[in-house]
C-alpha cells in the first residue's frame, strides 16, 4: 500500500513539473508557400523545407510540453500573406512567434545557421535576407495599401525599422540567443549568429518574434543536410531546446537536461576557431538615477560579461555595460545632445553594422522616439 502511495505521489510531482499554472502560446510559421517558393535550391523549395521543420518542431513541444498551445500560420502548402501571419498570432494572444526559413545567398560558398529579430540594418548582407523575404508582399493583392507604401526592394522603405525597439525587444533578443546557441551546440552547423534585420512579418506581431535562418538552400552542403530525413530530428531538437530554455527563464526555472541528441547523417561542417576566453570583466555600470536624459549608442547585447576593452568593441575607449534585463548591454557615445546622439551612432556603422540608439532617464529606459521628442523641445 505503501508502495503504491509513493508511486502516486511521484506521478502527481512530475505531472506538476510539466504544467505550468497559466497556459504559453506558440505560433510557429513555415516561411513562404503556395505559389511563393521562396528560394530555390539544386533539388529543393524553401517553402517545403520550412514546413517540414515548423510541423516537427511543433509536434515535438506538443509531446513534451502539455502547456503549450501550438499553433501554426499553415499546415500544408498555402499561400499566406505576411500580415495574416501577423493576425493569427496576434488574435492567439501568442506568447512567442517563431517564423523559420531556408536561406539563400548568390555566393554559393554561403552557409550556416543565423536567428533574426526585428531591427535596422545597415549591413548590406541582412539588408539582402530582409529584402528577399519581404519581397513576398509583391505577390499580395493590394500590397501598397495593406503596407503603407513599403516597398520591399527600396533601402528607404527600411528606415522606418531605425526606431522599432520595442517592449518586446530584450525577450526576443534572449530567445534567439537561446535558439542559436543551442542549434549550433546540437547541429555542428557554421555559426552566423543573432542579428536583426527589417522583417515585416516580424513587425507587426504583438509579442517577442524571431527568424530562424536553418542554412542555405543555395549551398550544396546546407541543402543537402536540411533534406536529410536523419537531420530533422537533430534540428528540431535543438530548437526545442532553444524554445524550453527561453520559456523556462520567463518563470525563473532552471533549463532542465535535455535527451539525448539524435546524431546528423551527414559530417559536420567546420566552425570558425573558438577565441580564447579574455581578461577578467570590468565592474558593470547601470543607467545614472538622476533626472538627466541620456543617449547611448547600443553597440551589442550578450549574455555574459565582457571586459570592456575586449577586441570586440573595435578600439573604442569609452564604451560602457548596462545591466538590464538579465542581459549585458554594451553602450558607447553618452551624450546628452540628440544631435550629437545620432552623430555618434553614424560614426559607429561601419564597425557596428547593428547599433542603434538608447535613452535612459532617472534609471528608466525611455523609447527613443520619446526621447527624442522631449529633446527637441527642450532646444
Amino acid at each position: 500500500m505503501n508502495a503504491m502511495l509513493r508511486k502516486l505521489s511521484l506521478l502527481v510531482l512530475l505531472t506538476a513539473g510539466c504544467l505550468s499554472a497559466n497556459a504559453f502560446t506558440l505560433v510557429i510559421d513555415a516561411g513562404h508557400g503556395g505559389k511563393d517558393a521562396g528560394a530555390v535550391g539544386a533539388s529543393s523549395y524553401e517553402k517545403n523545407i520550412n514546413l517540414t521543420y515548423a510541423l516537427a518542431l511543433g509536434e515535438k513541444v506538443k509531446a513534451n510540453c502539455p502547456d503549450v498551445k501550438i499553433i501554426y500560420t499553415r499546415t500544408t502548402d498555402v499561400f499566406v500573406e505576411l500580415n495574416e501571419r501577423a493576425r493569427i498570432a496576434n488574435q492567439a494572444a501568442a506568447d512567442l512567434f517563431i517564423s523559420i526559413h531556408t536561406n539563400a545567398s548568390k555566393n554559393p560558398a554561403a552557409q550556416g545557421m543565423e536567428t533574426f529579430t526585428l531591427g535596422a540594418s545597415r549591413n548590406k548582407e541582412t539588408m539582402e535576407v530582409a529584402m528577399f523575404e519581404n519581397s513576398v508582399i509583391l505577390q499580395e493583392e493590394d500590397y501598397a495599401t495593406h503596407y503603407q507604401g513599403f516597398d520591399p526592394n527600396s533601402t528607404d522603405s527600411y528606415i522606418m525599422f531605425e526606431f522599432m525597439k520595442d517592449e518586446f525587444m530584450e525577450r526576443s533578443i534572449r530567445c534567439a540567443d537561446y535558439m542559436q546557441s543551442r542549434m549550433i551546440k546540437r547541429c555542428k552547423r557554421v555559426d552566423r549568429g543573432v542579428r536583426q534585420a527589417g522583417f515585416l512579418v516580424l513587425r507587426a506581431t504583438s509579442m517577442p518574434s524571431i527568424l530562424v535562418e536553418l542554412g542555405f538552400i543555395s549551398n550544396k552542403e546546407d541543402e543537402k543536410y536540411l533534406n536529410t530525413p536523419a537531420n530533422v530530428p537533430v534540428v528540431v531538437q535543438s530548437m526545442y531546446e532553444g524554445f524550453l530554455a527561453y520559456k523556462n527563464s520567463l518563470g525563473g526555472k532552471s533549463e532542465p537536461v535535455s535527451e539525448p541528441a539524435p546524431q546528423p547523417s551527414t559530417a559536420p561542417v567546420t566552425t570558425p576557431a573558438v577565441q580564447p576566453e579574455p581578461a577578467a570583466p570590468q565592474p558593470v555600470e547601470t543607467p545614472a538615477a538622476d533626472s538627466t536624459l541620456v543617449f547611448h549608442v547600443q553597440l551589442l547585447v550578450s549574455g555574459k560579461q565582457l571586459p570592456l576593452n575586449d577586441p570586440v568593441f573595435k578600439g573604442l575607449t569609452d564604451v560602457e555595460c548596462i545591466r538590464e534585463d538579465g542581459f549585458y548591454k554594451y553602450v558607447a557615445g553618452r551624450t546628452q545632445d540628440v544631435d550629437q546622439a545620432f552623430r555618434n551612432r553614424n560614426a559607429v556603422l561601419s564597425q557596428f553594422p547593428d547599433a542603434f540608439l538608447t535613452a535612459h532617464q532617472g534609471g528608466r529606459k525611455v523609447p527613443v522616439q520619446e526621447a527624442v521628442r522631449i529633446a527637441r523641445s527642450r532646444q
